[in-house]
């Protein structure tokens, strides 16, 4: 088969004008970067569609290394349900620079069921990783500024909260310290940098409501402590404005398209794993104002995005789901079933049937939410028949939807039947309000312990002295009433990325506490989870190329 970018190149693009015409956004409206990428301005959310519309959310088991296929399914299933003619937009994250050069490659769907123009998606596509990447730099410049010329103020600032970001994957960066070589350097400190999908200004951009409501988070935003004990926040260094001039273009979504030319709006894009995993609430909106259905993803696992997704972007925007799509694959089955890795391509019955236990606990984990579920077997061509049915008996006996996603292959004829489960179980399935495990006026330690031992299933949460001394700052103040994100890594129920299948009765160590305040959640640093990923051997960046005006090995 062709390779993603040999497909991507072989489609005729339509000028994103007519895209727009697609879905009744007014012309006048866009913002073109070029003839096929667009901004769409926040006053073009309608609110009086977003209610009409059917929200609908793609997952997956825990998946491998080398990922379960949400995007493509995700785009798959809005090309299924704009071929039985349906008006269905898809709504995702933007790729980050990191993973595209590192380990994943590109986060733009596949095969047949990708979203275009492939190249600019995956790499500075509308400006918005740098705007944001800029913003929060700034914000630390202007910070480390502040603490030297007030640096013998008698009610300085005591302990530093803000690092750096970029976004590279570079181990090298993750621990640091500034301000060496004197005192017009700066103070020395400890510091580091976060890959930009981590940062606040990230969560902070697809969190907010408008622009006043972004600029209201960013004054927020917790940089540090004075001696007394008091909280030093942007509002404090007076640039919350400047920061907001920074974000004014990229707190638009971007309208694009799919390989069969049917929109997609993409914007925002943090990691699951280390930070809250879903595209922005405006773009969410966007396409519900727009689109009958709209698909969205959560990144990694259920256990990570899908419950972030829940506990911290419905709770706090209001969004409602219709139904909620997992995604399997035979290898991730397998995988989980105790297949050696390099194994799981080749056919064990046993291993899909022993997998099945960590399908089984994210459906109970989603079912707890008072979701309906479909799930979506996305095929590759080294699948079984056999293997497929031993998953579709599986759903058949829970009594939930099931359907073979092959749009890789054949694009949105390859969805059409995923498409018609999906509708059909919106269509009769009673919708239920989402159900929270924890409530917001549990304490931090609560409710981390209810995501541990509800959605993890682990025996019991130990924190780090570290992470016990932030606690006790929170306790009693109004960041005791914020949802938690925990981080932690993607390959398992638990910290330890090789307990695969499901990890049971297991401590949860939390190593510390991150604030923040602006975007209105907390962070909990599970295990050894690191917030600047590293690169691999052999990393994604040694296949790219450019080759005759054309780009390669970008996939």
């Amino acid at each position: 088969m062709k390779t993603d970018i040999e497909i991507a190149r072989e489609c005729t693009l339509e000028n994103i004008q007519n895209i727009a015409d697609k879905i009744g956004v007014d012309k006048e409206l866009l913002i073109p970067y070029g003839k096929y990428m667009a901004k769409l301005p926040i006053e073009a959310e309608i609110e009086d569609n977003i209610n009409k519309s059917n929200l609908i959310l793609v997952t997956s088991i825990t998946p491998t290394k080398a990922g379960i296929g949400k995007t493509t399914v995700s785009i798959g299933l809005a090309l299924g349900l704009n071929k039985i003619g349906k008006n269905a937009i898809v709504a995702l994250r933007e790729p980050s620079l990191g993973p595209c050069f590192g380990m994943k490659g590109g986060a733009a769907g596949g095969g047949y069921a990708q979203v275009l123009p492939m190249e600019n998606i995956n790499l500075h596509f509308t400006g918005d990783f740098h705007a944001i990447t800029s913003a929060h730099n700034t914000i630390s410049a202007l910070f480390d500024n502040y603490i030297y010329q007030n640096r013998n103020q008698e009610n300085g600032i005591k302990e530093i909260l803000w690092k750096r970001v970029l976004d590279v994957n570079d181990r090298s960066l993750r621990y640091l310290v500034s301000g060496l070589r004197g005192n017009s350097n700066g103070v020395p400190q400890e510091t580091g940098f976060d890959i930009t999908p981590a940062s606040e200004i990230m969560a902070i951009l697809c969190l907010s409501t408008d622009i006043n409501d972004l600029r209201r988070r960013i004054e927020n935003i917790l940089l540090g402590y004075r001696h007394d004990g008091s909280m030093f926040t942007v509002k404090d260094l007076g640039i919350a404005g400047a920061i907001t001039v920074l974000l004014k273009d990229a707190i638009n979504p971007n309208l694009v398209q799919t390989t069969e030319n049917t929109p997609a709006i993409i914007h925002g894009g943090p990691f699951a794993n280390i930070a809250h995993g879903c595209n922005s609430v405006i773009a969410t909106k966007m396409a519900m104002s727009y689109g009958e259905y709209v698909i969205t993803e959560a990144g990694f696992g259920a256990d990570l995005g899908a419950e972030k997704f829940f506990d911290i972007k419905c709770r706090k925007s209001g969004l409602q789901p219709k139904l909620t799509v997992i995604v399997v694959t035979a290898q991730g089955l397998k995988m989980h079933g105790g297949i050696p890795l390099e194994e799981i391509k080749q056919k064990h019955i046993e291993g899909i049937q022993k997998g099945l236990d960590n399908l089984n606990k994210h459906v109970e984990n989603i079912q707890s939410y008072g979701q309906s579920i479909v799930v979506a077997f996305n095929k590759y061509a080294t699948d079984d028949i056999e293997e497929i049915n031993i998953v579709k008996e599986y759903c058949k006996n829970k009594n939930i939807g099931f359907a073979i996603n092959n749009a890789f292959v054949e694009g949105g004829e390859g969805a059409i039947s995923l498409a018609k489960v999906v509708v059909d179980t919106i269509e009769n399935t009673p919708s239920k309000k989402l159900q929270f495990p924890y409530g917001n006026e549990l304490s931090i330690s609560e409710k981390i312990e209810a995501i541990a031992t509800k959605i993890y299933e682990a025996k019991s949460v130990n924190f780090s002295p570290l992470a016990e001394r932030k606690l006790k700052q929170i306790k009693g103040t109004e960041l005791d009433l914020f949802p938690v994100c925990i981080a932690k890594t993607q390959y398992s129920f638990s910290s330890d990325a090789h307990a695969y299948g499901v990890a049971k009765d297991f401590d949860l160590t939390i190593n510390d506490i991150v604030i923040n305040r602006g975007a209105e959640f907390i962070v909990a640093i599970a295990g050894d989870i690191m917030r600047m990923p590293g690169l691999p051997k052999v990393p994604q960046a040694t296949k790219i190329d450019l080759i005759d005006g054309l780009i390669e090995g970008l996939s």
